[in-house]
Order: structure tokens, then C-alpha cells, then sequence
């Protein structure tokens, strides 16, 4: 029998617009031998599918169902393109596994972790994972320009700490840019971080769980028009994305060793895509993404397809490993 797949696209930030790009391809692709697929948007106002006719279907929260035509549709699976909150912060994570229903990406608490970059650099550092030196403000501390500056260098970065598609993000070359740019970053959060640049070459490596095994996909390098890779570079055509990366085999292997440790170490499930820059051949890490972009342009879909894997393979294995371990 065909199994009712639930989309689930659009979310509560900035990041709407690319997650329903990345939730129309995945739709596109699933095998409609298969399954039959349903896109859902989750707004802060509403959760509902569109039909062929464009009216709007609002979901049933209390068990996640659909009632079309005077039938309760129940869903076998939820494949998560959400970017930012509530898909890739761990709210919908806990919430699907309150109703029992499986879904594509990691656990409710490796998706909290992993949003939260502060925490998420500390808890992988005792494992012996590079990272930029870094200082954490929240909103309203008491900012002590001096003492950020002593700690971390310039020039430095300053994020949102709980934000994707660098929204938010300043590099910073002078002590008198450290204002704005902490002002910039709590417009999107009320955490920031203020990181060391670390001057390297940048790269993305996508680890994903694939026919039951741990699996590294070909590593992309980074090359930015701009400054840095930040939402134009990423989104508007400023940067080369090259696949395989020109890196040294020795970066390679250190590459695919940590972030495949780091996916190990935090039991993580479905898709990751983590960035590093390398200081010599050692990667430093700077965040892992647990929703990546998964348009055709994204960087996890290009790895993916250097590898040999379609994107149809690629979604339909996302479904089937959560099939899988939901029933182990």
C-alpha cells in the first residue's frame, strides 16, 4: 500500500521562503508509486495543505490529521523541510514524537542542541573538535567592548545565536563596528556569539544516514563573492559552491573524520550539513545544520548527486531510515 507522507514546509522565520522551495522539490521527487504526498504549511497562524484546487485544509494539532472530502487522513511519515523554527529547533521534533507519528530529521534534542550554537560548540569541544574562540552575550548583558575585543581579536564575527541563512551576521574589522553589529545580531535573536575569523578556506560537508549506514557525502568548498558566505552569497548567486572541494587529502580525511564523529558522538539521524574552515589541514567547526537547503541549488542535493545518489533516492531513504527506526 502507499504510504501518506506529510511535507511539512515553511516554519516561523526568516528562512520561510527558501523552506517552501525545499519542500516543492521534495514533493516533486518522492516516487508517486510509492507514496501519496501531501504538502502542509506551517504557519504561526495555521498548518494546512492546499488542494488541487488551491483551498486551504487546516491540520488537526491534536493528532496531526487531515480530513478531506469527509475522510481522516493520517499521515505514515512527516519529511521535515522546515528551516529555523518550529522544524528545526525541536519543537515539531517533540511534538511528532508526542503523537507517534515518524519523522525525517534528528531527535527533539539534537535539533535543540544543534539550533543553539552556543551550546552546540560547547558540548562538542570536550570531544576534541575545533572551534573559534568565542564570546557570548545576551540581550541586555552590560557590553564590555574591550573585553570582547581582548578575548576574541579583529577581525571578528558577531551571529545570532539561534538563527540560520546568516541572518544577522556582521564581519567586524574595527572596534567602532562592534556596536552596530551586536545591534544587528539581537534584532534576530536574543542570544548572539562573537567569534575569532579564522582565515581559511571554507568548506560544507553533508552527513546523512543512507540505506542504514553513516555516510559522507563529497565535500563542497566554499568561495564567496562577498566578504563572507553570507544570505546573498548563499542565495542570491554571489559564491561558488565547488564539488568536490580543492583540498588536500589530508584536509579531506580530517574533514570527514570530525564531522562524521560529530554526527556519531551526538547520535544524530536523517540529513546534516556542517561547516568547517580549515586553519592548515586541521577543520575548525562552525555549525551544523539539521534541515538543510534541499532545492536543487542547495549544497546537500549537489553532494548528494556527486555521490552517485538522485534526489529521489536521497528523500525516499530519509523516509524509509525513519520508517525504520520508528518500528525498531
Amino acid at each position: 500500500m502507499k504510504k501518506n507522507i506529510a511535507i511539512i514546509m515553511g516554519g516561523y522565520s526568516n528562512e520561510f521562503p527558501i523552506s517552501i522551495k525545499s519542500g516543492s522539490v521534495v514533493t516533486k521527487h518522492l516516487s508517486n508509486d510509492r507514496f501519496i504526498t501531501y504538502p502542509i504549511v506551517v504557519t504561526k497562524e495555521s498548518w494546512y495543505y492546499n488542494d488541487e484546487n488551491q483551498v486551504a485544509h487546516e491540520i488537526d494539532k491534536n493528532d496531526f490529521s487531515l480530513k478531506l472530502q469527509n475522510e481522516r487522513i493520517h499521515f505514515d511519515c512527516v519529511f521535515n523541510a522546515i528551516h529555523g523554527s518550529p522544524g528545526e529547533d525541536g519543537l515539531l521534533q517533540a511534538y511528532f514524537s508526542l503523537m507517534q507519528i515518524p519523522q525525517t530529521s534528528c531527535a527533539y534534542y539534537q535539533a535543540a542542541l544543534t539550533f543553539n550554537k552556543r551550546d552546540f560548540l560547547s558540548t562538542i569541544k570536550p570531544y576534541g573538535i575545533n572551534c573559534a574562540t568565542s564570546y557570548f552575550l545576551n540581550y541586555g548583558d552590560t557590553v564590555n567592548e574591550h573585553e570582547i575585543i581582548d578575548k576574541v581579536g579583529l577581525p571578528c564575527f558577531v551571529k545570532a545565536n539561534k538563527a540560520g541563512s546568516s541572518f544577522g551576521i556582521s564581519k567586524v574589522y574595527k572596534s567602532e563596528q562592534l556596536k552596530a553589529a551586536i545591534n544587528k545580531a539581537f534584532d534576530e535573536d536574543d542570544e548572539i556569539i562573537i567569534e575569532s575569523f579564522l582565515d581559511g578556506t571554507e568548506i560544507s560537508v553533508g552527513v546523512i544516514t543512507y540505506q542504514g549506514k553513516v555516510k559522507v557525502l563529497p565535500i563542497t568548498e566554499i568561495v564567496s563573492d562577498n566578504d563572507f558566505f553570507d544570505y546573498e552569497a548563499k542565495y542570491q548567486g554571489k559564491s561558488q559552491e565547488i564539488t568536490p572541494a580543492r583540498i588536500t587529502d589530508i584536509q579531506w580525511q580530517n574533514a570527514e573524520k570530525t564531522a562524521k564523529k560529530v554526527y556519531e558522538v551526538l547520535k544524530m539521524e536523517g540529513y546534516t550539513r556542517s561547516e568547517f574552515i580549515f586553519i592548515g589541514d586541521e577543520p575548525f567547526m562552525l555549525e551544523m545544520n539539521t534541515t538543510p537547503g534541499l532545492t536543487e541549488e542547495s549544497i546537500l542535493p549537489q553532494q548528494a548527486q556527486a555521490a552517485g545518489i538522485s534526489l529521489s533516492e536521497l528523500f525516499e531513504s530519509a523516509i524509509d531510515e525513519a520508517l525504520k527506526n520508528f518500528n525498531a
